[in-house]
């Protein structure tokens, strides 16, 4: 699916850009349909390879959405080409913002949701390096910050994160936190680097089933 931006450039003109997104993959229920949850990959994945992982968890109750990112430039990278939701740059609260970049998926993954039945649960799984962009959004919103503070989130990280480390993970929670999110859980895995292990999946599991009920 593609989506046409349009940006304001130099005099009156403005700039337009298409953003392809991949494919979405979908893991069908095995149950009941309870739940759909959209799960997004982190940077440089795509849908197919968490589809596999999420086609196995004792969850038969939810319906799985996993899609992919466009490809584009990436400016952490230097500019190499890889899927990704939004360019990002230097990990850090000062790093530049690619709102537009997010906005694009964000408008995706509500097109996904869209189609869903209204009796159904929805959840969405997503990658922290998003937060440090949605934290300026939100603070520029009294409604957001209303509708999110009864949203519960669940973060995990582990301290041996070589990719993103740990304390971005810590400062993501906190972030939430300071938005008005009252229902932030926040997991540490020791020792844990950049990938998941069974015993971060099941905790998974175990809040899905908590928070949704199914």
């Amino acid at each position: 699916m593609s989506y046409t931006n349009a940006s304001s450039g130099s005099g009156s003109r403005s700039a337009r850009r298409t953003v392809e997104f991949g494919r979405t993959y979908v893991v069908r229920p095995k149950g009941k349909h309870q739940a759909t949850v959209v799960w997004l990959h982190g940077l440089g994945d795509n849908g197919s390879s968490w589809s596999q992982l999420l086609d196995n968890l004792p969850l038969p109750n939810i319906k799985w959405i996993c899609p992919t990112a466009p490809t584009r430039p990436v400016t952490v990278l230097g500019g190499f080409p890889c899927t990704a939701w939004f360019d990002e740059g230097e990990l850090s609260d000062d790093g530049p913002k690619d709102v537009e970049g997010l906005d694009t998926s964000a408008s995706h993954i509500a097109n996904l949701l869209s189609t869903e039945p209204s009796d159904v649960k929805l959840g969405i799984g997503d990658s922290v390096w998003a937060l440090r962009e949605f934290k300026n959004t939100m603070e520029g919103s009294h409604d957001a910050i209303r509708r999110a503070a009864s949203l519960p989130v669940l973060l995990c990280h582990g301290v041996g994160d070589e990719v993103v480390p740990y304390k971005f993970g810590e400062r993501s929670s906190q972030i939430l936190s300071s938005v008005g999110f009252r229902y932030v859980t926040f997991k540490t895995y020791q020792g844990l680097g950049h990938y998941t292990v069974p015993k971060e999946m099941e905790e998974v599991c175990q809040w899905l089933n908590e928070r949704l009920g199914v």
